[in-house]
């Protein structure tokens, strides 16, 4: 990789700090992309946020997150589509380039009602963020995830699901910590041309101590990630490149040491 201009600082990478100080250390750095969190956002307020970033000179590659669609009664899961409904509009005010969808987990033990009630959630969801401008990103989560945060698992479902859809509002989001294990991977990512919105890098580490915090920063771990970046790129998605880890050990960084070795393992690895 001989190029900066595609890298994007994931929030959740800079977890203890505020939007507007991961604003103000990618403008320092020379990073051109946020990618904004939900959470962080209400911390700041819209407002505020877009005002920081824009005056900082950054683009936003995502918000995340929408998605959590099912839920065990017809209330809350249209409580949920308002819900997204309004993280369509963040999106949008924000500029962001695509909203993540984690789309949840079953409510009970029915994995498939639960997929049923995704591919229900995002047709309700379609016609209001075409009206916004504001693209839909699947991100399928590895399947250690799918008790408590996604029932969908794989590129191959999260494709089909995606092509439901017209492919100028709803994509996916290929996310390495999530999908390098699959025997499928390469052809499913060719597969997916036309159809990626986002691409995310971080490293999977050994041994797991903790699946959800065991990200860490590419070159540590055991993950390919050139040889899926190129694949990725081979599939037609040549937009912002997200670095996003959770690791409390990157948490504890200050930013002015972690934002610079970002950068250099992004060049060195993706």
């Amino acid at each position: 990789m001989d190029s900066i201009t595609r890298l994007s600082l994931n929030q959740i990478t800079t977890e203890r700090a505020s939007l507007g100080e991961t604003v103000d250390a990618c403008a320092r750095h020379g990073v051109p992309y946020v990618a904004v969190w939900r959470h962080k956002l209400a911390e700041t307020g819209a407002e505020r946020a877009v005002r920081l970033i824009r005056d900082a000179g950054i683009r936003v590659s995502s918000l995340c997150r929408g998605g959590m669609f099912p839920a065990a009664t017809a209330a809350e899961r249209a409580a949920r589509i308002e819900d997204n409904r309004r993280a369509v509009d963040d999106a949008a005010a924000l500029g962001a380039e695509v909203l993540i969808l984690v789309c949840g987990p079953a409510p009970d033990r029915d994995i498939a009602a639960a997929r049923r009630m995704v591919a229900d959630g995002i047709a309700a969801l379609v016609p209001y963020a075409a009206q916004r401008h504001v693209r839909l990103g699947i991100e399928p989560l590895h399947p250690a995830f799918a008790a408590e945060r996604s029932c969908i698992t794989t590129l191959h479902e999260a494709i089909a699901l995606a092509k439901k859809f017209d492919a100028a509002t709803v994509g996916l989001v290929a996310d390495v910590y999530h999908i390098w294990w699959d025997p499928a991977l390469y052809d499913e990512l060719a597969g997916a041309t036309g159809r990626l919105v986002g691409f995310h890098v971080s490293d999977w580490l050994v041994p797991v101590r903790d699946i959800v915090m065991n990200r860490g920063m590419m070159g540590d771990g055991v993950i390919e990630l050139r040889r899926i970046r190129e694949a990725v790129e081979r599939a037609g998605y040549l937009g912002a490149i997200e670095v996003e880890i959770f690791n409390q050990a990157v948490w504890d960084t200050p930013l002015d040491t972690l934002v610079p070795l970002v950068k250099e393992r992004y060049l060195a690895c993706v």
